[in-house]
C-alpha cells in the first residue's frame, strides 16, 4: 500500500513553542489540519460508489494536533479498502476479483489532485496561528 504524505519539518516544536506561548493554541492545529483533511474528503466522497451509503459514509477525517489523517472502511464497512485498492476479495470469486491499484482510486487520488491546495492551507494556517501567538511571519 502506497503511503501519500506531506511532511512538515517542525510541527512537534511549533507545537509546543505554542502551548508554551498560550495553552489554547496547540488545540487550533487540529482544526488547521481538519481543513485541510476536508479537501482530501470533500472531493473523494462523491466518487466511491454507493449502495447503501456506508462506503461514503466510512470516510472520515481523524486529525490530531500533530498530523491530519483521512480513514476509510471501519467495522461497519469492512469492504472499502477492496473498493479502493482492489484485489480477490476476501475469498477468491467472491468478491469479484478488482484489478489492484496501488495509488487506490479515491483516498490517495484525492491527495494527488489536491496536494497543493491542501498545502497552501496547512501553510496559511500555521502562519495564521504563528500571528495569533505574536511571532512575526514573514
Amino acid at each position: 500500500m502506497t503511503t501519500a504524505k506531506i511532511t512538515v519539518v517542525g510541527v512537534r516544536e511549533f507545537q509546543r513553542a505554542l502551548k508554551d506561548m498560550d495553552a489554547g493554541l496547540p488545540k487550533m492545529l487540529r482544526i488547521v489540519h481538519n481543513e485541510a483533511g476536508g479537501l482530501i474528503v470533500d472531493y473523494a466522497r462523491p466518487r466511491i460508489p454507493s449502495r447503501s451509503g456506508r462506503a461514503r459514509g466510512s470516510l472520515k477525517l481523524r486529525s490530531s494536533q500533530r498530523e491530519g489523517r483521512v480513514a476509510i472502511g471501519g467495522n461497519r464497512a469492512a469492504w472499502v479498502p477492496w473498493l479502493d485498492f482492489g484485489g480477490e476479495g476476501r475469498r477468491k470469486g467472491r468478491p469479484p476479483a478488482r484489478p489492484f491499484l496501488t495509488s487506490g482510486r479515491y483516498v490517495y487520488r484525492a491527495l494527488e489532485v489536491k496536494r497543493q491546495q491542501v498545502t497552501d492551507i496547512m501553510a496559511a494556517g500555521y502562519a495564521g496561528l504563528a500571528r495569533d501567538a505574536g511571532l512575526d511571519v514573514s
